[in-house]
This record gives structure tokens, sequence and C-alpha cells, in this order.
């Protein structure tokens, strides 16, 4: 964002006039720079959920909601899928530009080097239920990992952050299959440095030292794809989190714990497990009319999960290409009698087609199809959000790195318009009615 404004918009209360500056960045909706209006008007702005509030500069991520496009570094999300793989679209969020050649063999060396966890820290696990929900656990674990790392706490070291960027993306993977494989009492399995980052990670998760895991070309794409598609998202929930956290120069690994943190809610990461559980509650196909009369309903609480998006009010883009890996996966996997992909895919397909839908613009979206795929990979439902968190890894400590870098950064401290009781004495206890 431009710091320089030619536009400016005047406020004028209880007489008194002031200008703001209207600062301009290379793309989207312009921003008032309120930054003086309480030491001018000692008024603050109201403004519950930020949705109305730009808290920083950034120049990673791009998302035009009413067009239906989502930018990484300028490049849009469709080309780095097709064209593009994980470890190539973390380096260009972390760095700026895509690698040359060399530089991408030796980003992959780096984070091929870290994938490996100190021993210890399997001991975590085992302090764990084996019920545990996989996101506790890694919230606990990512945390940690900071004990191991001491010279992380020195955020103002450029390479130091780096290397703590570095082991982050690079263990993640590592710690999310453990924590899969401790929740079904499978030993963990380490990781293998030929294989791809996507590979690696379900090799991680679902190999047995009884057998020889055979890794599918198509899963492997799909996942590498999926991580593709949720590696940052803006300025959302978790996101928001890491950055508040990093303001305070908290070390990272603690930064990135309290993004998982914020991921695992319903309303953010959790939203694929809704998708499932919306599924299981429709039943069988012959009840989807009924379900989606309900949706149609403004009196009627349900909503359809997995349909429409908060940002987008186009398709969401991430959508278009999860459509078409999914309808890959289940065709590899050839999953034919699921009654529940039988049931989301026949939701789709009359969602799709029904003149409400198309008019609201209620388009499946990135969730609906990541539910999907995952079932038939026979991931959990608990670790959903876990491998959200694998791929908004590199989105998080880009973000971080960006925030700590920026010279008008400030640690994180919104207001609030307060409604509580005005001051009022003490009253002993014997005195109280």
């Amino acid at each position: 964002m431009s710091h320089e404004s030619l536009k400016t918009v005047q406020l004028t209360v209880g007489g008194k006039t002031i200008t703001l500056p209207i600062l301009t960045g290379t793309d989207g909706p312009s921003v008032i720079d309120i930054r003086t209006l309480y030491a001018e008007t000692g008024l603050l702005t109201y403004d519950p959920g930020f949705t109305s509030t730009a808290s920083c500069d950034s120049t990673i991520t791009f998302i035009d909601g009413d067009k239906g496009r989502l930018l990484y570094r300028g490049y849009p999300i469709e080309q780095l899928v097709e064209q593009s793989d994980f470890m190539e679209v973390s380096y260009l969020l972390m760095y700026g530009e895509l690698p040359n050649v060399s530089q991408r063999a030796h980003f992959s060396q780096d984070i091929t080097y870290h994938t490996l966890v100190h021993e210890q820290i399997s001991d975590f696990y085992s302090g764990f239920g084996r019920d545990a929900h996989p996101m506790a656990i890694m919230v606990g674990v990512v945390g940690a990992l900071s004990s191991f790392y001491h010279n992380s706490k020195e955020t103002q070291d450029e390479s130091t952050r780096e290397v703590a960027c570095w082991r982050l993306i690079a263990k993640m993977p590592t710690l999310a299959a453990m924590a899969y494989n401790y929740s079904v009492g499978r030993p963990f399995t380490y990781p293998k440095n030929n294989l791809s980052y996507a590979g690696n990670f379900l090799r991680m998760m679902f190999s047995v030292p009884s057998e020889e895991y055979i890794l599918s070309p198509v899963l492997e794409r799909a996942m590498d794809r999926i991580l593709v598609l949720h590696a940052d998202h803006e300025q959302n929930a978790s996101t928001s989190t890491v950055r508040l956290a990093g303001s305070s120069a908290a070390n990272p690994f603690a930064c990135i714990a309290s993004g998982i943190a914020a991921l695992w809610g319903p309303a953010h990461g959790g939203a694929n497990e809704a998708v499932l559980s919306m599924l299981t509650e429709i039943g069988t196909a012959d009840r989807i009319p009924e379900f989606i009369k309900r949706a149609k309903d403004k009196n009627d609480p349900f909503r359809l999960m997995g349909f429409g998006h908060r940002i987008y009010k186009n398709y969401d883009p991430r959508a278009k290409i999860m459509r078409e890996t999914c309808h890959e996966v289940l065709a590899e996997l050839g999953v034919k009698n699921d009654p529940l992909l039988t049931l989301a895919m026949e939701l789709e397909r009359i969602a799709l087609e029904d003149p409400y839908f198309i008019e609201k613009k209620l388009y499946p979206n990135v969730d609906f199809y990541s539910g999907i795929i995952f079932r038939a990979m026979k991931i959990p439902v608990s670790m959903f959000t876990v491998i959200f968190a694998v791929a908004r890894t590199v989105g998080w400590v880009s973000q971080w790195r960006e925030m700590i870098s920026d010279p008008m950064q400030k640690i994180g401290r919104p207001r609030q318009l307060y409604r509580g009781n005005i001051e009022r004495p003490f009253v002993p206890v014997e005195k109280r009615g």
C-alpha cells in the first residue's frame, strides 16, 4: 500500500472539521487513514469483527470477492494450482517471487532437512488421551517446539526468523501425521527425503511397518492441490491472530500455535467438518428437497454448509479446482457405494441447477469438496482441520515475517465501546443487600 495520499476525506465533529488521508493500494478498496482520529476528535471507530478495517499493509495475498479472484503475490490461484506445486508456492509466499531452478532446489532441500522432529517430542504425545482431538494436540506440540529452539526468540534477526519459518513449514506434516497415528495406535513414521511434501505427508499418515506403502500419484497431486489452495487467504481470523500474537514479539512457534487455535473453530477451519455433519443429518438423497426447502426459508435456522462464502460473492475460485480434484479422487479410488459421498454429489447437482441457489450465488465452496475428498481418502473428520493447518502454516509464517519487518508495525491493541457500570464505591459485604 502506498503511504502517499493525494485524496482526503473531511469529517466534521462538534463544529470541528478534520482532514483524513485516503490511502490507495495496488488493487482493491482504498482506505481512510484514521490513525490521528482519536487524538484530534477524542472519538474511536466501532467495527465489530473488523469487517471494514484494514489492520495492516500486505503484499502477499489479494482477494476480490465480487469477481471471485484469489491472487498469491499477484499470481492467480488457478495458474499456480495447474502449473506449480506446494513447495514452489511456499517459496513464492515467503519471498515474493517464483524461484528459479537453483532457488527452488535449495529451498526444497532446506525444508526437507528440517522435516525430522526431536525424538523427545514423541513423549509429548503420550501425555494426551488417545481420544484427544488432533487439533488440541497440535496446539500444544507446536507451541512446545519453542522449548527446543531457544534462539527463535530473537525475532529481530532476519536469519533466525527465516530458519524458524523453515522449521515450521517442514515439521508441520510430521507433527500432524504423528497426531493421527497416535489417535489410532499406530507407530510414528519418519519422513522420507526423496518424496514430495504432499507425498511424504500421505506416507507418514498411512504407512505401516508391516508392508510397503504405495503412493498414488493421483492422491499425491490431490493433496498438493489442497495444500496450495489453503496456503493463504488474506487477513482471516487465524492469520490475524498470528499477526496479533507476533506484534508482542512472541516467539514464532507460539504465534503459529495461536493461529492453530483460531483455525480450530467451526466457523473457520472446521467448516468442512460441518459439511459432513450436515450430510449425515440429511441422511438420504430423497430428503434433499426437504432440506433445500428449509435452506430457502428465512425463518428456518438451517443452513446448507459448504455453500456460499462470506468473502466470495461469486464462485469461490478454489472450489472450481477442488471440484475437478474431487471427481479425480473418487474415480481413482473407485468410490461408488459410499452413501454419504453419493448424497454429496446429488446435493451438488441439485444446488448447481436450482434457480434460487444460482440467483443467490450459493455455489459449493472449497470446504464442500475438501470434506468429500478427505472422506474418500479415509481421512477421519478430526484430521480435516489439521490438514488445513499444515497448508496454512506457510501463509502464517509469511504474514508473520512481513509483519515483523514492517516499520509501521505496533503491538496490537484494539479499543472498545464500554457499556459497563460507571465508577462506583466499594460496599463492604455486611452492608450489601
